[in-house]
Formats: C-alpha cells, sequence, structure tokens
C-alpha cells in the first residue's frame, strides 16, 4: 500500500495552515475594525472562494499560473518554474480555498471583544505591536485557534481546485481525496474505502478535540 497520499496531504495542509493563519489573521486585524471605502466589495472578494465551485476557483488559478497566466508564464520564462501540475499547484490550491474560513473566524474573534481594552493601552503609550500580542491576540485566541482547525481541515480535503490546477500525479500531487477519486475510477474499491476512513478519521479528530478545548475554555472561564 502506497501511503504517499497520506503523507502529501499533511505537508500541504500543514504548510496551508500555517501561511494561512499567519496571513488571515493579520489581515483580519488591519480590516476588521477599520471602516474605509470598499471594504465591502474587498471582503467579498476574500470571502469568495466560500461560495464558487471549486473547479471555478481552479480555473481561476490556472489563469493566473498557467503557462500563458500573467504570473505563471514570466516564473517559467525567467526562471523556469512551474506551478501547474506540481506540488506548488497543491499548495496553492489548498490556501486559496481554506483562507476564507481563517478569514471570518478571525474577523469574527477580533471583533467581539471590548475595543476600549486597546484604546486604553494606546492612551497609556503602549505601541501596535505590544497591543497586538498583549491584548488583541490573547483576546481572540478561542476564534483564531476555531479558524485554525478548520482551515487545516479544508486543506486537507480539497479536490476540485486541486484536480483543475496539479492534476493527478502519482507521489507528486496524489493528496487524499484525488486518491480516493482516482481509485473509484480505477475500480480499487478498497483503497477507496481506506482513504475515506483516513480522511474521515483525520476530520473527525480535529473537530472532536475543537470541540472538547472549546467546552473545557468555557468551563475555566465561568469558574
Amino acid at each position: 500500500m502506497d501511503f504517499s497520499p497520506f503523507w502529501l496531504s499533511i505537508k500541504t495542509a500543514a504548510i496551508a495552515t500555517l501561511f494561512v493563519f499567519v496571513a488571515g489573521t493579520f489581515l483580519a486585524r488591519l480590516i476588521s475594525r477599520r471602516q474605509f471605502f470598499g471594504k465591502s466589495v474587498l471582503e467579498a472578494v476574500i470571502l469568495l472562494p466560500l461560495v464558487l465551485p471549486p473547479t471555478v476557483v481552479g480555473f481561476g488559478l490556472l489563469y493566473i499560473f498557467g503557462k500563458n497566466g500573467f504570473i505563471g508564464k514570466p516564473l517559467i520564462k525567467y526562471f523556469d518554474f512551474q506551478i501547474v501540475f506540481s506540488w506548488w499547484g497543491v499548495l496553492i490550491a489548498a490556501i486559496v480555498v481554506a483562507f476564507p474560513l481563517m478569514y471570518q473566524s478571525a474577523s469574527a474573534a477580533f471583533q467581539q471583544y471590548d475595543p476600549n481594552l486597546e484604546n486604553a493601552a494606546r492612551t497609556m503609550g503602549a505601541s501596535g505591536w505590544r497591543i497586538f500580542w498583549t491584548i488583541s491576540f490573547p483576546l481572540a485566541w478561542p476564534g483564531l485557534l476555531s479558524g485554525l482547525v478548520l482551515t487545516f481541515a479544508r486543506a486537507l480535503g480539497e479536490f476540485g481546485a486541486t484536480l483543475m490546477v496539479a492534476g493527478y500525479i502519482k507521489g507528486v500531487t496524489d493528496t487524499i481525496p484525488l486518491a480516493i477519486y482516482f481509485s473509484v475510477e480505477s475500480g480499487n474499491m478498497d483503497a477507496a474505502k481506506l482513504w475515506v476512513l483516513v480522511i474521515v478519521a483525520l476530520g473527525f479528530s480535529a473537530i472532536l478535540w475543537l470541540n472538547w478545548w472549546s467546552r473545557r475554555n468555557m468551563q475555566k472561564h465561568t469558574r
């Protein structure tokens, strides 16, 4: 049994989650408490992958990173670096589809506490970074953790956009969802069942742990 889909999925989901957590958290903190012209449009663009079919997201990524794309073409021409039909395509697809979940969770987390706490620290001379790390981040942490877990689960289960951008190359782009699809297509139902059990167990464990942590954290604050 080839376990490369398992390790490839875990590696991709972990790296995508790390990137999305950092970028989504700071972008949400930057935008959530500010009002400016075009904010609704900007947030609609950020959240768009949530409502689009994965194949549409994949088509957009192909248009951008393909051999004639405005990013893909110069990468191939000047750096001989191809994103489409490579592991990088898998990673980018996971990042794009998971980013809205992290941003939405982080944005809600930063809006749920009293902004006067930050204002008080600011009047006492605290810098923006100090306010973020000592007040904003700790108060928003429960919501950020929820976004982190959901981001990992979403990146782990990404299929449609990955297939469009990276295709199915054994040992290179064959994540668990792709392995399931092509195992069924080839009639290898035993392999498909195994991978279904693996990804269900991973997703279930992540959600179960998050629920346990949330209840434990709530009980701790109500004592």
